[in-house]
């Protein structure tokens, strides 16, 4: 029998833009795979959607190897039935990240010498950014105190939910079935067993999944009640390898969400970097923000009122989008201007610190955020007039503080950093 490895991850399937930290990603349950395999998982994104007791969590990922035998395990409070359980448009994960991705901002000096001339121009963009059981394998797992809940199709899965009395008697089935376990599985599982987790394994069905012109594994959404607004982790830490990260994007009626749990700190933003980081915008970003955060912690990179976006990083979401992720208070006549607000937390952990699951809670907290870095062109043009010499020198005054700047965040050296400005702005410094 082939074995599955199981790897890290809850939920956590996710892609990361190409300007977050490329680690390996992994959340509140295992990924599965061959045991002779290989699984990457760059970067895990969740949306989750939250309105009165209704959670709805949307599960992406970028995994990056063979779909055989590929499955995910995932604790979950209660027993998913298949009417809770769906599959997402990859494109729709696709746009809310997009629209809530740290930005970058341009903005272009005119010709000193003109005289009443217009407001600059700003550009802006953002960062690129069911099979029925054969009755020995009941009989199999419910002499280890396992159940097989319930079983059913979704898209291109095959969904088991299971409970069971003990970790070892429910580790022993899944090896059983061929699933290759993460050290330390035991205590963790142990731990959500003596919660009353259940557990949620969601398998690649082969035969579907080759019928379907699309190759990449399409996202995942669950759908229950509960008092609790909580992302479990634990799972996920068992296969990582040094700090992982995970974007989660929450949609929410009125409010900002917070942790509560950890403490979230606002990412640096709205500062001005020189204009040579447009063509590295991925690599000054992994930078800055490992700079930030160091082998953990909790990041906002946006927070806003969907209403409206000041500048828009992307289309606003349609109400089919809106309706697709959960956000059911969202009707026809309001998604043009949408009662809605996203955050965005970026959380970067590893097995030394986030001991306790993810817990949140939404605020009355409506002050808008984002990730923002300003470009300012000087005018590469003719300077003739007496204005001139003023502006040159006050644009050398801000491209040292801009080179500052960019030494503060990232910890380049400034003789590199000044070495590339040169390139893009090479008069200024005759």
């Amino acid at each position: 029998m082939r074995r599955r490895q199981l790897v890290s991850v809850f939920i956590a399937l996710a892609v990361m833009i190409t300007a977050l930290p490329q680690r390996a990603a992994a959340f509140c349950g295992f990924y599965v795979s061959r045991a002779d395999g290989s699984l990457y998982n760059q970067g895990s994104r969740v949306i989750y959607t939250r309105f009165n007791r209704t959670s709805v969590i949307t599960m992406a990922s970028d995994y990056k190897g063979p779909a055989s035998d590929f499955a995910m395990v995932v604790p979950t409070p209660f027993v998913l039935q298949k009417n809770q359980v769906k599959i997402v448009d990859a494109r729709t994960v696709d746009h809310l990240d997009g629209y809530t991705a740290p930005r970058l901002v341009e903005y272009f000096d005119y010709d000193p010498c003109e005289v009443g001339f217009a407001e600059p121009v700003m550009a802006e963009a953002a960062v690129e950014s069911g099979s029925n059981a054969k009755p020995t394998r009941r009989d199999g797992a419910r002499a280890l105190g396992v159940k097989i809940l319930s079983e059913y199709a979704v898209g291109d899965y095959d969904i088991l939910m299971l409970s069971a009395r003990e970790s070892n008697g429910l580790l022993t089935w899944l090896t059983s079935e061929g699933y290759k376990l993460p050290t330390g599985a035991e205590k963790t599982v142990q731990a959500y067993l003596d919660m009353g987790m259940k557990f949620f394994v969601a398998r690649v069905n082969l035969s579907r999944h080759a019928a379907n012109e699309r190759q990449e594994l399409q996202p995942l959404q669950i759908t229950f009640r509960s008092d609790d607004f909580m992302l479990p982790i634990q799972l996920g830490k068992l296969n990582g390898d040094g700090p992982q990260d995970l974007i989660v994007m929450t949609l929410t009626k009125d409010a900002r969400v917070a942790l509560t749990n950890y403490m979230t700190r606002e990412l640096p933003t709205d500062v001005n970097v020189p204009v040579f980081v447009k063509d590295m915008f991925p690599d000054f970003y992994r930078t800055m923000f490992a700079r930030a955060a160091g082998p953990n912690g909790a990041f906002l990179e946006y927070a806003w009122d969907m209403g409206w976006c000041d500048p828009c990083a992307d289309d606003p979401l349609t109400f089919d989008e809106f309706r697709e992720l959960g956000a059911s208070w969202i009707t026809r006549k309001n998604a043009d201007i949408p009662p809605a607000f996203v955050t965005r937390i970026h959380i970067r952990y590893d097995s030394t610190s986030f001991f306790e699951d993810l817990k949140f809670r939404e605020t009355e907290n409506r002050e808008n955020f984002q990730g923002r870095y300003v470009l300012n062109h000087p005018f590469d043009g003719e300077i003739t007039c007496e204005a001139g010499k003023d502006y040159v020198k006050e644009v050398r005054a801000r491209l040292k503080e801009e080179a500052k700047t960019l030494r503060d965040l990232t910890g380049w050296s400034e003789k590199a950093i000044r070495r590339e400005m040169r390139k893009t702005v090479p008069v200024l410094y005759q």
